[in-house]
């Protein structure tokens, strides 16, 4: 068991992302010293790089919010550059952290299962990840040798635009530009999984590590789960937005990386988070 104590030293890798702005907000504003690196400050893929400035800083809490996840992009080329960057940085970052006696928290997806378990998968669950994009996320996982660590697995994150350079939008900012444009959508009825924002995921965050959980891996997201066709639907209905949307199969619309029919994250560890329906209600108030 590690001793926690406030003013602990936080230092949050991809600041600029959607769930890492959120992190740095949350751990600033309960009393936490923490640093912010994106890309511009650190190249998390360079062994050497990454020894060296986390051993001069010395943070207490590593919290690595870096991803790439381009599903799509990495089925069609970018595989090379998922793995270094979802994989092997990840090793990087757990051997500095265990070099200097660091907490480590790093973020799983629910895209690392097959999604053939209607009722969802526990945290126990054997992963089978059906697209390129989900097994450079498993190699991250795998990657992770200290003991001193959270592996927090989430699913479809939003929130607050992201500042890092040609982030994605998230659904919910998407689907408010879509009905800007147009006024009949047609959405994919399939692929259930929960809606988490980021906002509750970076608070959740907080509270397992001072909360002094058990090191391992946690499912983390909001209560509840819906297929994207279901989650334009809230979306519109809490916004106010008057769109005709049509509920279509997923080779309606053909990508080159599969995605899991179902893929509901159940978490046996933790206190549950409120409803996806009341997170969202909440950030659509911030619009």
């Amino acid at each position: 068991m590690f001793k926690f104590s406030l003013f602990m030293k936080v230092l949050i890798i991809g600041s600029k992302g959607m769930l890492g702005q959120e992190l740095a907000r949350e751990f600033a504003e309960n009393g936490y010293e923490v640093t912010t690196w994106d890309k511009e400050e650190i190249d998390i893929t360079k062994k050497e790089e990454v020894s060296k400035r986390i051993s001069d800083l010395k943070p207490e809490i590593i919290v690595n919010a870096a991803a790439y996840n381009a599903v799509d992009k990495i089925e069609e080329g970018e595989k090379d550059f998922a793995d270094q960057v979802n994989g092997y940085a990840v090793l990087n970052l757990s051997e500095a952290a265990e070099a200097v006696d660091a907490i480590f928290v790093h973020y799983g997806t629910d895209y690392i299962f097959d999604g053939k378990e209607i009722d969802g998968y526990k945290e126990d669950a054997m992963p089978n990840p059906q697209s390129l994009y989900a097994s450079s996320k498993l190699l991250g996982e795998q990657q992770i040798k200290n003991k001193k660590y959270y592996l927090i697995r989430t699913s479809r994150l939003f929130g607050k635009q992201a500042q890092s350079v040609g982030a994605k939008k998230s659904f919910v900012d998407v689907m408010l530009k879509c009905a800007e444009e147009k006024d009949c959508l047609e959405l994919v009825d399939e692929e259930v999984s929960s809606p988490t924002y980021v906002c509750d995921l970076a608070h959740r965050t907080r509270e397992i590590i001072e909360w002094k959980k058990p090191f391992g891996i946690y499912h983390v997201t909001n209560e509840g789960s819906c297929t994207w066709y279901g989650w334009a639907k809230k979306t519109f209905e809490l916004s106010g937005k008057s769109v005709k949307l049509i509920p279509v199969g997923a080779d309606r619309f053909p990508r080159p990386a599969k995605r899991p029919k179902y893929s509901i994250l159940i978490n046996t560890k933790l206190p549950p988070i409120r409803k996806w329906e009341e997170a969202l209600a909440d950030y659509l108030k911030t619009k």
